[in-house]
């Protein structure tokens, strides 16, 4: 039996453990830097295929195996959760109240232990071609991400390439979206806090009326921002909360706004902080309003590697089928993964996890569900991108 008959017949045999691994997730998910049960979970399923894991500092982990020397791959899953109420009825629903693995990440880690499992059953029986990195890095949904400490502490010393996979609710289960080049954008947080004398909304002329200006402030930097980056570089700002006051007939003295800034153009995306400052200024300097802007640079886009991606897009192919590939188009989400592939080649793709003619869902809703059956496609195709 050769490597890739292997890989099937461990993913086939796990396939049911990865699928109570998965709900079991999905029902404790755990925020950002506070994947505790989570590490623990995947430690003890290294563990029990006779692996080494290490602890991050914190918390994560990564595990090698196959043989030393040579080159490494690496394979990333996310750990974390959102602060979102999980409002489906499933069974397994979130038992932590405003947390919800929303974004797929449960089906992500389930995957790659899947792919760490059939791996482990490859280098017994046939051997490895390579050395592979196991990569469950925590705090992905929080900017600028968990990856950068992770690469701090050195996490991609002697790999080679990086692959990794993203749920993509709007894909059928059993195809996986490719795409050469950025197949994410930018993503910074903008947070502002404006200030000035209040008073009775009878007497606007004796106050800052920072109501007033908050609201231009909300229309006329989007707009600004429009006709001021390159329009090729997609820029895309949204406001997310918005606060002022509390009584209908009182300026309050203080307002504030938050929202994300996203583009697809890197280029851009660096000169973009200097920009927003800039225009924040002016829009609402005539209002004598105090400004205090709170700039977050979140990540720049995942940019896939041409030849990595070609290797992946084989990978899925021979895994799946000529038909399990599929087209995917650059989106303004943000993902650090950007941080690995700004170090070294590697390439993200899109896990169908729709069911084919059922609703298409969201992601960062609370109402997602999956497709459970991408849990093993995630795994079959993340252990054959290992040995491309």
């Amino acid at each position: 039996m050769n490597l890739r008959e292997t890989i099937a017949r461990a993913v086939e045999t796990v396939t049911p453990d990865l699928i109570e691994l998965r709900r079991d997730l999905h029902a404790f998910p755990e925020l950002s830097w506070q994947e505790e049960r989570t590490t623990d979970l995947v430690y003890a399923w290294m563990d029990k295929l006779g692996l080494s894991p290490q602890r991050f500092d914190g918390t994560g982990l990564s595990v090698d195996l196959g043989p030393s020397g040579g080159p490494i791959v690496a394979l990333r899953a996310d750990l974390d959760a959102l602060p979102i109420l999980d409002t489906t009825q499933d069974p397994w629903r979130s038992k932590n109240p405003g947390v919800a693995h929303a974004c797929g990440h449960d089906v992500h880690i389930s995957a790659l232990i899947g792919a760490a499992t059939a791996l482990a059953a490859a280098d017994r029986e046939v051997g490895l071609p390579y050395r592979v990195r196991l990569i469950f890095q925590p705090a992905e949904e929080v900017m600028p991400g968990g990856a950068l400490r992770l690469l701090s502490d050195g996490v991609l010393a002697g790999v080679s390439r990086i692959f990794a996979l993203h749920c993509d609710p709007s894909l059928d289960v059993g195809r996986v979206g490719i795409r050469e080049g950025a197949i994410t954008g930018a993503s910074d947080q903008i947070h502002v806090v404006l200030n000035g004398r209040g008073g009775h909304t009878s007497r606007p002329h004796l106050t800052e009326d920072l109501t007033f200006a908050l609201g231009s402030l909300i229309t006329q930097l989007p707009a600004v921002l429009s006709r001021r980056f390159d329009p090729r570089a997609g820029a895309s700002l949204v406001w997310g909360q918005v606060s002022a006051g509390n009584a209908a007939n009182v300026i309050p003295a203080v307002g504030e706004l938050k929202g994300t800034l996203r583009m697809l153009d890197a280029a851009a995306w660096h000169d973009a902080e200097h920009l927003v400052r800039g225009i924040i200024a002016d829009i609402v300097e005539p209002f004598g309003v105090g400004v205090d802007l709170t700039y977050t640079r979140g990540v720049p886009p995942v940019v896939n590697d041409f030849a990595v991606t070609e290797r992946l897009r084989q990978a899925v192919a021979s895994a799946l089928g000529p038909e399990g590939v599929a087209s995917t188009s650059q989106s303004l989400g943000g993902e650090d993964f950007a941080w690995y592939v700004e170090t070294l080649p590697g390439t993200m793709a899109r896990l169908g996890t729709r069911t084919p003619g059922g609703p298409t869902y969201d992601l960062h809703q609370g109402n997602l569900r999956v497709d459970e059956r991408a849990i093993a496609v995630g795994s079959l195709v993340l252990a054959n991108a290992a040995i491309a």
